[in-house]
């Protein structure tokens, strides 16, 4: 798995299962409340052991999915209550699990996220949470100018 970020422009093997095929499809949305993301991570993350979407591989997306819920809160919503984060979750045992964030927010460029392992940002106490979602993920992309993730667990 690359170090870097990922490409913010799909290719042509990256997370291409199509949700149409997918056993599980489940669309939540949730207001831009930090407190609120637990509860949906854990309701998610009940159906997705129940359905055995990645059969051992729960603990990876369960902490890929609350950083990625974190960040659409924090970064993309400003912490506004007022504004909605929309999170689909398509999967099945053979495919494996694909995940859409959604955020409300400008984007940004993740080309620009400092590698947390490299100088001053050892340090920080902050800027792991991308770097943490492309190690758990197999397969991370960026859309509509950073404003939305797509992970894919196989």
């Amino acid at each position: 798995m690359a170090d870097s970020p990922r490409s913010s422009e799909p290719s042509p093997q990256s997370c291409n299962l199509d949700a149409k095929k997918l056993d599980l499809k489940l669309s939540v949305t949730l207001s831009a409340d930090r407190d609120a993301v637990d509860q949906v991570v854990r309701s998610i993350m009940n159906v997705v052991r129940e359905m055995k979407c990645a059969p051992g591989r729960e603990d990876d997306i369960e902490l890929a999915l609350t950083e990625a819920l974190a960040n659409a809160v924090v970064h993309g919503a400003k912490s506004d209550p007022s504004k909605v984060i929309e999170c689909d979750v398509a999967c099945d045992e053979q495919q494996g699990i694909l995940i859409i964030v959604r955020d409300p927010g400008s984007g940004f460029d993740p080309a620009k996220i400092s590698d947390p392992r490299h100088g001053e940002n050892i340090y920080s106490d902050h800027g792991r949470g991308i770097y943490l979602i492309n190690q758990l993920m197999d397969e991370v992309q960026f859309h509509k100018n950073g404003t939305e993730i797509h992970m894919l667990k196989k």
